[in-house]
């Protein structure tokens, strides 16, 4: 029996084709939707057309009609001043950002009665360094008034707004033990908080370490890119973020990651420490030492022998 014939288009026009048979044509990516909140509170606001920090802050400023410079910095997901949900150089797709506000100015006097003052600085990538960590036991942490996520303004009527984290934290080094120096710092605003988005974010979904979510990267230099992120990055860029804070007494999310790229590709530390050199990183003079601890925070990385440290969150 012979195959049936197809039915003539009227006309003579040539039958269409069917969905099946059309060229199949490349699907736009959708873009990329984020929902924030000022994290003292506010109504929920949606940005996005961003590719790095400064554009971030820049686009929350716009949705609530502010200076981006009122920005001290972000959280992911909480709306306390909680350092370890610290935004850096990546968002997760499902993640909700918190912008906490610059509130009241205040001036402490410091006498500088050891030679470390306990304090762990990092910045917000668009001009402001402010307190991540105080050592329990420290000089600062005897100090009434002065909290984490406090903005360090001034040192000595010096202004350090624009100042990155390391040449603020050189700065409280190389001050001389026994003396008195004054310090600016600005706190965020910690009024009481309504319309609290849902802990997972803006979406019921809710990614997790391990599981393969996607995540946005955000560089200083060049576009933003959607990556998957299966893990290891972070508890390589947690480790290298342990070494900096022991070596320079900063944390700094973007800096740990770009040393992760230039370590992944490389096979032996002598690479790595002439890719570092030879990088924009070469500025911050590393000592071959600690290279040598990058790099094996590095292979442990790549090797599976790193686990993400448990974290504890300090209830504000």
């Amino acid at each position: 029996m012979s195959a049936p014939t197809p039915a003539s288009a009227p006309n003579g026009a040539q039958p269409q084709e069917t969905p099946q048979d059309a060229p199949a044509t490349a699907r736009p990516r959708p873009k990329l939707v984020f929902h924030c909140q000022q994290a003292h509170g506010s109504p929920t606001g949606v940005i996005y057309g961003f590719t790095n920090v400064k554009e971030l802050y820049q686009r929350i400023a716009e949705c609530y009609d502010m200076e981006a410079s009122q920005i001290l910095f972000c959280t992911l997901n909480t709306h306390k001043v909680d350092m370890s949900k610290l935004l850096g150089g990546q968002i997760g797709l499902e993640d909700f950002i918190f912008a906490h506000i610059k509130g009241q100015p205040k001036v402490v006097d410091i006498e500088k009665t050891e030679d470390a003052l306990g304090l762990t600085i990092t910045d917000n990538g668009a001009g402001y360094a402010f307190i991540k960590r105080i050592k329990e036991g420290s000089i600062m942490d005897g100090i009434e008034g002065i909290c984490v996520g406090d903005h360090i303004e001034k040192i000595n009527d010096v202004s350090l707004v624009g100042s990155r984290h390391f040449e603020v934290a050189k700065m409280l080094k190389e001050i001389t033990k026994g003396s008195t120096f004054s310090m600016r710092i600005v706190e965020p605003i910690k009024a009481g908080f309504y319309n609290v988005a849902p802990h997972g974010g803006g979406n019921s979904k809710k990614g997790g370490l391990g599981t393969g979510r996607e995540t946005l990267r955000l560089r200083s230099k060049g576009p933003a890119t959607v990556e998957v992120d299966d893990g290891v990055v972070d508890v390589a860029t947690e480790k290298i973020n342990n070494l900096l804070e022991s070596f320079m007494g900063i944390n700094d999310t973007e800096l740990a990651q770009t040393i992760w790229e230039i370590g992944n590709e490389k096979n032996n530390p002598h690479d790595f420490a002439v890719a570092m050199d030879e990088s924009d990183l070469g500025a911050f003079g590393f000592t071959d030492d600690f290279i040598f601890d990058l790099w094996g925070a590095l292979n442990d990385a790549k090797q599976g022998r790193l686990k993400k440290a448990q974290e504890f969150h300090e209830q504000f």
